[in-house]
């Protein structure tokens, strides 16, 4: 019988580096998920291939090698760099005898360190459930016996099949949980779309400076250090500008690779991303990665479909740049596009909120569209929106309606309309 051994927090650390661009990875990031783990990294097995191994995923002869230095160093867990599938994790497991874990698996980890409301917790939980649900069948053998025994004979199912249901059975329970919190979630950004409240959100790299921003910019105590994902559950606060207010979000850092439990897991937090009328990309202008970083975020942008929202670049920490002052760079037309600013000596966030001011303002559009009956389906996402302020129906049954609406919302409507909805335009104006 194959049993799992306990986990602890001296870890021996394995990075490989593929030849396909896509499937590598960056080992000091793994250093410092690690280190936010709360693990003490205690050896390095490094290597290149051109694909994993099916067995050990790094080969036999760096399998042997790595059992040698987790022996030697007294490790008690193993944590890969990559994403490993369960028989991968049984067989090293098995080799080096002590916990093996995956880059999905740590994130995961780290995820349920950091959650502190009850939806954050349900995200977390959901998203390890999902994870575990694919790694139960060769994980622990002894899930393949059949229940036995004086008051536990049944209908014949294997403790697999009695775990499977289990978990299928949560993950219901915990989806039921999160639909209600993500109607009052919906609630609440109606309420300030019909008070002309805008929202803008935070969206960057993990450990970018975000909260650190945050906090700046409204004057809160959002928990900010310089560690990634610390933050998790996101935070809305009221923004003062020049020309009245929006509401800021704070919101979980993103990764290259983000595992896509996570993904399906955290939509109601990420709605508040998809739903904003203006996205904060904050950057680390310091950190050499600093432009594949931002890649990975507008990668994960298109994935939760927020690529089409206006992006105002934040270039964070310039205090640690030689002879860069805080600034605002424009386009062509006049519009800001990047802010140079140190958040953490509190530089430039002034051009910050100038900046946003000028945005925002241009986020509004008013549009006047005659819907044929055919189309009548459009009228509903209108009234789910909450945006119409006029109706009328002609004889042939063609409705004439004037919307006020975000930017952001019209392109999202375009998009799902694959952009037939821009044919009934009659009237366009930019508030």
């Amino acid at each position: 019988m194959f049993d799992r051994y306990e986990a602890g927090d001296r870890a021996v650390l394995v990075h490989i580096d593929f030849s396909d661009e896509d499937s590598r990875e960056d080992l000091e990031e793994l250093k410092l998920l690690v280190e936010s783990a709360g693990a003490q990294s205690i050896g390095v097995i490094t290597g290149s291939r051109r694909a994993p191994d099916r067995k050990f995923f790094v080969g036999s002869g760096k399998a042997e090698e790595l059992a040698a230095m987790v022996a030697a160093t007294d490790a008690n867990v193993v944590i890969f760099n990559h994403p490993l599938s369960p028989a991968q994790e049984r067989n090293v497991e098995h080799l080096c005898e002590c916990r093996v874990l995956d880059r999905t698996t740590l994130i995961l980890d780290i995820f349920a360190q950091r959650a502190r409301t009850f939806e954050g917790k349900l995200q977390v939980e959901l998203a390890q459930l999902r994870h575990m649900s694919t790694r139960l069948i060769r994980g622990w053998t002894h899930l393949e016996r059949q229940k036995g025994g004086i008051g536990l004979r049944g209908p014949g199912e294997t403790q697999l099949e009695t775990d499977r249901r289990l978990l299928r059975a949560r993950i219901r329970t915990i989806n039921r949980r999160l639909v209600k919190v993500d109607k009052q979630r919906d609630q609440s950004r109606r309420a300030r779309q019909r008070s002309d409240m805008s929202t803008v959100a935070l969206v960057g790299y993990t450990n970018a400076g975000k909260s650190t921003l945050f906090n700046a910019l409204t004057t809160s105590d959002v928990y900010a250090a310089d560690q990634l994902f610390a933050t998790l559950d996101p935070t809305l606060r009221k923004l003062e500008l020049p020309d009245g207010h929006v509401i800021l979000a704070d919101t979980v850092g993103f990764i290259r690779h983000l595992p896509h439990d996570l993904v399906a897991a955290f939509k109601a937090t990420l709605q508040e991303t998809r739903q904003a009328d203006l996205l904060l990309h904050v950057v680390d202008s310091a950190d050499e990665n600093m432009a594949d970083n931002f890649e990975q975020v507008q990668r994960v942008l298109k994935e939760i479909e927020a690529d089409e929202i206006p992006q105002l670049i934040v270039c964070n920490k310039i205090d640690l740049l030689d002879e860069v002052k805080p600034r605002i760079d424009y386009d062509d037309e006049g519009n800001p596009i990047r802010v140079w600013v140190s958040a953490q000596q509190q530089k430039g966030l002034e051009l910050v909120q100038e900046a946003i001011n000028d945005l925002v303002g241009k986020a509004v559009k008013e549009l006047t569209l005659q819907i044929p009956a055919s189309a009548g389906h459009y009228l509903g996402q209108f009234y789910k929106l909450d945006v119409i302020q006029q109706k009328e129906y002609d004889d042939l049954g063609n409705c004439m309606i004037s919307v006020r609406l975000l930017e952001a919302d019209w392109r999202r409507l375009v998009k799902q309309s694959l952009g037939e909805i821009e044919t009934f335009i009659v009237d366009d104006v930019v508030a």
